[in-house]
């Protein structure tokens, strides 16, 4: 897991990071709140909800300096990453 978000591409590469692990993370999210659906346990310790949103508080920072819309950016990469690209366009392709 990265553990700073200094870039734009760390903040694609942290998307991409969540989507392996098989979430459906989204940016306003508390990770202590990510439950998995079969067992009904948290998803993160809270060590790792806690890194995950510094992390997130960090993808803010990075997109924002940089003039990039963090919604657009995670959701790029995670539609790109889950293949559902085919099926909803790219943020970058819609404007």
């Amino acid at each position: 897991m990265i553990t700073d978000i200094l870039t734009t591409a760390d903040v694609e590469l942290f998307m991409k990071q969540l989507v392996n692990e098989g979430t459906n993370a989204h940016p306003d999210e508390d990770f202590h709140n990510y439950v998995n659906m079969e067992t009904g346990s948290p998803c993160y310790t809270p060590e790792e909800a806690e890194l995950r949103n510094r992390l997130i508080e960090q993808c803010f920072d990075v997109c924002e300096s940089n003039g990039l819309d963090v919604y657009s950016v995670m959701q790029e990469t995670f539609l790109t990453e889950t293949g559902l690209d085919r099926y909803i366009p790219l943020p970058s392709l819609v404007q």
